[in-house]
């Protein structure tokens, strides 16, 4: 294997052009969860299909949150370089099947194909650079690939609106093109990975019946209470069908020579309390992601856009301190500084919960800054700390088992939340009354809270096993990455 170079870290060095590829490929998946929302009525008004358009959102995230896992475990098997590729070409197929869209079900279709492209890249990258990064480098590149997102918050609803202003709403897909043949001509050009090639025993049977399972318990999550009734017989009905498969799952891995999920991935503290601390991230983020804009449209009648800007404090707030985590953690450990960034998360949280009553965008914006810098650092020192404790062929199912507990943090976080806000909505005026919505968003926070004070209990229980500083480069020697001089 070949290891890193450790030549800084910026768009200059030498690993730079990996960077930009990192950062064009994460910026796919990151406008793409953004841009279509504002586009929603232009869509409905070209092809129909209003009563199904959630459809575009749910068939996405849940082709993406099902393959994470997959495509993490391929990664470790056949090298990052050919999933990342592939999650970027299916990424571009997608999007100009749905640029070329004729109806709402053909775009639900398409969007499943993004999804299911998107699954591979974010997960990939995050890995790649696990992988040609240092660990005290690591922590600055995160930074780096949160600013994406931070940027995207903006971006995507922004082009969103434009495209679908100017009637032109299929751009919003086919805008990833350039953006994916330039990022994949940069990682076949400047990213080269010199994996040892065995064969190797594919987990079909794992590979099945986790789709299936997950499947059916995320689409249970995301859909319950708003398709369908939570104590309704298809509301019940989908959570055991996503059960009974997953049991079967459990035991053919334990049989498997090459499991899908391994069950050292739970079995090891550190990587099931990393995972459970990405859990809480995903409910906390998304908890606040969805109600935010909402409780400040709905509550002061606050603009679209000035609401998302409050919002995109948050996001603001994440690449500033997790670009600083670094420095953090190679002084006081990985737990020490997750618990300082629980502790800001749970102080925003707590500012945000005490001050619903009285609506304030300037008050929502600095809350979801707080937030957000807590949440740089805590999401970021954990997932260094579980890729850090295991060596290159391990590496990417790691990377996928944190990603995905994000991703079943952030659905299962939107079923309890909706479950909190609807019970109020139907017991008062309704949506559209601004008192409801206080008591709703309120209840909404408060929840969010809770989560946040959860997520202490799992950083607490992460085992106190931190990297010295100066162990950390001999044991960074397990990369599979190199760049061309």
């Amino acid at each position: 294997m070949t290891t890193e170079i450790s030549d800084g870290v910026g768009f200059r060095s030498k690993r730079g052009p990996i960077l930009i590829a990192l950062m064009l490929s994460t910026g796919l998946v990151a406008i793409d969860s953004t841009i279509v929302a504002t586009a929603v009525p232009s869509i409905v008004e070209d092809i129909g299909g209003f009563s199904s358009f959630p459809w575009l959102f749910s068939a996405y995230l849940l082709a993406q949150a099902v393959s994470v896992p997959i495509y993490a475990k391929l990664s470790d098997m056949v090298g990052r370089k050919p999933l990342i590729l592939w999650g970027i070409g299916l990424f571009l197929l997608g999007s100009i099947l749905c640029g070329l869209a004729w109806s709402m079900p053909a775009l639900i279709a398409f969007r499943v194909l993004q999804g299911l492209g998107a699954g591979a890249v974010q997960p990939v990258s995050i890995t790649i650079a696990g992988d040609i990064y240092t660990l005290a480098e690591r922590a600055k590149v995160q930074g780096y690939l949160a600013s994406v997102w931070a940027i995207s918050s903006v971006v995507g609803p922004t082009l969103g609106g434009v495209f679908s202003s100017l009637g032109i709403w299929r751009w919003i897909f086919f805008i990833n093109i350039p953006l994916c043949l330039l990022a994949g001509w940069m990682l076949v050009r400047a990213f080269h990975e010199d994996v040892e090639r065995t064969k190797h025993r594919v987990d079909y049977a794992g590979t099945a019946l986790l789709t299936v399972s997950l499947s059916l318990l995320i689409l249970g999550a995301l859909e319950g209470g708003q398709a369908w009734e939570w104590n309704s017989a298809i509301g019940i009905g989908v959570f055991v069908a996503g059960a009974a498969p997953f049991g079967v799952f459990l035991l053919v891995e334990r049989k498997a020579a090459e499991p899908v999920l391994p069950p050292w991935v739970v079995s090891r503290r550190l990587l099931a309390t990393t995972a459970l601390v990405s859990f809480g991230v995903g409910a906390v983020l998304l908890g606040l992601t969805s109600y935010v804009p909402t409780f400040l449209e709905g509550s002061i009648k606050t603009s679209p856009i000035l609401a998302g800007l409050a919002l995109a404090a948050l996001t603001i707030g994440w690449p500033i301190s997790a670009s600083q985590a670094g420095r953090f953690y190679l002084r006081i450990g990985f737990r020490r500084t997750a618990l300082i960034g629980i502790s800001i998360t749970v102080v925003g949280a707590s500012v945000l919960a005490r001050t619903a009553s009285s609506p304030n965008v300037l008050l929502v914006a600095v809350s979801c800054f707080i937030v957000g810098l807590g949440l740089g650092l805590v999401a970021t020192p954990t997932l260094i700390a579980a890729q850090s404790s295991v060596e290159w062929n391990e590496r990417g199912v790691v990377t996928g088992t944190n990603l995905f507990a994000r991703s079943i943090g952030s659905a299962i976080g939107v079923a309890v939340f909706g479950a909190v806000a609807n019970a109020i909505y139907a017991n008062g005026a309704g949506a559209s009354d601004p008192h409801t919505t206080v008591s709703a968003s309120s209840a909404v926070f408060l929840a969010v809270l809770v989560g946040a004070v959860l997520t202490v209990i799992a950083v607490v229980a992460m085992p106190a096993t931190d990297k010295k500083p100066g162990e950390s480069q001999a044991q960074e020697k397990t990369g599979a990455a190199a760049v061309e001089d």
